[in-house]
């Protein structure tokens, strides 16, 4: 069983151009994560022959009140045609929109019962039109550290949602840096969310780099990943320490057997 490992193009090699970057990435072997499309010429990233791992899945909406969530479809119906002409495999959500610096456009302190209905409710529509579009959304988990006021931030929080719709057009972006530093455990967290997981991310804590660089086991992790079955997608969503190219590589070290 191999990992299949990408890497965030937007977080590497960042004085380049983003269609080098992704060709840089696809000659060394990896996929291609990224975040801000509408800044990029889809056209010349189709060009670089590079696998699309996963992209935003959106640009505005929210899970939870009625004009967020068709603001939400509208935008990740968008998504999905430009997803389509990169053949992105995932495409990611958060529980709302995210502006500068990670911050939640619209924070939310307290998530009713009612709230996590509506989101449900949302999260079944994004459903059917992924369905309609023949494309997968991942909803990702955050850490309030740098995200304050994001509902549905958690991992148990994702969990939740998506075992609670439950549909294969709905995965688990399970990003363990923020498992790490919200909650830790993230072995125990990951078996409990491997049914549903679409991708695995990583990046080392304290610093957002790569594997080896923070107090994370890697080997182990990436063990246990293997023992319970897991062999999809591993994104690296960190900056580099130092070289990018040394990043990457320690990132692949970590996660090859």
């Amino acid at each position: 069983m191999r990992f299949q490992l990408a890497a965030c193009a937007e977080m590497l090699w960042q004085d380049k151009p983003i269609e080098w970057r992704a060709a840089r990435l696809h000659e060394m072997g990896f996929g291609v994560g990224l975040w801000n499309w509408p800044a990029w010429d889809i056209a010349a990233l189709q060009k670089t022959g590079a696998t699309f791992s996963i992209m935003n899945g959106y640009l505005e909406g929210r899970l939870a009140d009625a004009e967020g969530a068709d603001m939400l479809l509208k935008s990740a119906r968008e998504a999905a045609q430009v997803g389509k002409r990169l053949g992105v495999h995932r495409l990611n959500l958060h529980g709302t929109g995210l502006g500068d610096q990670g911050l939640p456009i619209q924070q939310l302190a307290h998530v009713s019962p009612g709230t996590w209905l509506r989101a449900r409710d949302t999260l079944n529509r994004i459903c059917d039109m992924a369905e309609e579009e023949g494309v997968v959304f991942a909803l990702e988990n955050l850490n309030l550290r740098e995200h304050p006021g994001c509902p549905f931030n958690s991992t148990s929080d994702v969990l939740s949602l998506v075992a609670a719709v439950d549909r294969p057009e709905l995965r688990i972006n399970l990003d363990l840096y923020h498992t790490q530093v919200g909650e830790g455990d993230v072995i125990r967290h990951a078996e409990a969310c491997l049914p549903w997981i679409g991708e695995v991310q990583v990046a080392d804590n304290p610093g957002r780099c790569e594997p080896g660089t923070g107090e994370m086991n890697w080997p182990t992790i990436a063990r246990a990943l293997k023992n319970m079955g897991y062999g999809g997608p591993v994104g690296m969503e960190a900056f580099a320490k130092g070289s990018a190219e040394d990043a990457l590589e320690a990132f692949r070290d970590a996660f090859t057997f």
